[in-house]
């Protein structure tokens, strides 16, 4: 999955982007370039299996985060999001929107002064106006197509007039397309058009690290945020972040420790934008390698089995399935055979996080 990283001017997007990729992009200066980085997934399920095989290979799973430049006139203003700017956060699955909360007198505020909530009002606001005009402007094509249409395709043209100014009217209300009321037909028309707000979103609130003791307070006043809806947030401590993820593992450990600053960046945008992607993770393993699979709560066996290969999908017989925990409490798979806890589940088998899988499959 990818996961667009956005903000205004001098939000710290990019030391966010740093800190949840360990990587080394530039945080200083205006650059057109978007950064893209892999983030390795930690998960200790997968590391347990890694024991428990003994593969030539361990492969997590990965997400990848694109930190998106600013558009070079910037937000919040006439030009709004559009352009090429538009086209890349419509090619991600879902978008991290940073605001910034830090005081540094050496880093430009744009004049107003630091205020993470107006801010993450303000990004929101310019995607909801984003899909509004291109709301506006199918509406008037059709408008001014109906006449000329022939009598078969005007039923259609007024079923999706009728949704698309539904659309409109919810999001002049202040109602995010992901959170409008939609049967899976509409859904499915909507997806075609990659509107901003039907992406699930998360809020990411860069604080400094003298911020630290306030942060529930912070926090707990971003969950109350009405004007945020139904969108995650998290405070991470961006400069702090990327600095503990360019130490080794251990000298990391050790700093988090002394400092108190809990789970690293990393886990806790993986753990945003699992959340907000509605993803779960399942696990394949042997000899050769052990390895964790991303896909949507709620997906099948063939669809899972899709994501390791589509001829997996194409000619799934049936799926071998044991729970991490079970397998983990018996040490082996011949353990769990013996047990009775290896299952045999067919084409309707919904996959569960954790489920530890061989795919039986002819084509």
């Amino acid at each position: 999955m990818q996961i667009a990283i956005i903000g205004l001017p001098y939000s710290g997007k990019t030391t966010i982007f740093n800190s949840a990729t360990r990587g080394a992009a530039s945080v200083g200066g205006y650059s057109d370039r978007a950064n893209v980085g892999v983030a390795k997934v930690p998960d200790a399920r997968l590391d347990a299996l890694a024991e428990i095989y003994r593969p030539e290979k361990v492969t997590p799973a990965e997400i990848t985060y694109v930190d998106i430049p600013a558009p070079p006139d910037g937000l919040g203003k006439s030009a709004g999001i559009s352009g090429e700017y538009l086209n890349r956060l419509q090619s991600s699955d879902a978008l991290a929107v940073v605001a910034r909360a830090f005081e540094d007198p050496s880093v430009p505020d744009g004049g107003g002064g630091v205020d993470a909530a107006r801010d993450l009002e303000t990004m929101l606001y310019e995607m909801t106006f984003a899909d509004v005009e291109i709301l506006e402007r199918r509406l008037d094509r059709i408008e001014r197509e109906y006449k000329g249409a022939r009598a078969s395709d005007r039923d259609a043209m007024t079923w999706e007039k009728t949704l698309l100014a539904r659309l409109r009217d919810g999001l002049e209300s202040g109602v995010a397309i992901r959170d409008q009321n939609l049967r899976a037909d509409e859904r499915r028309r909507v997806s075609e058009f990659q509107f901003l707000t039907a992406k699930p979103a998360v809020a990411v609130v860069n604080a400094g690290e003298n911020q630290m003791d306030a942060a529930d307070s912070v926090q707990a006043a971003l969950d109350n945020n009405e004007a945020l809806g139904g969108v995650r947030s998290a405070i991470l401590f961006g400069a702090l972040e990327m600095e503990l993820a360019r130490m080794s593992p251990e000298d990391e450990a050790e700093f988090r420790e002394s400092l108190g600053a809990g789970d690293s960046g990393l886990e806790r945008m993986v753990r945003l934008s699992y959340e907000a992607l509605d993803r779960i993770t399942f696990f394949t393993g042997g000899p050769k390698e052990a390895r964790a699979w991303t896909i949507a709560r709620g997906d099948s066996a063939p669809r899972a089995a899709g994501r390791i290969h589509s001829d997996m999908e194409r000619g799934f017989i049936r799926a071998e399935v044991v729970g991490y925990e079970d397998l983990a409490a018996c040490g082996s798979e011949s353990e769990a055979r013996k047990r009775g806890l290896m299952r045999q589940e067919g084409k309707s088998y919904t996959v569960a996080d954790g489920d530890v899988m061989h795919i039986l499959f002819n084509v």
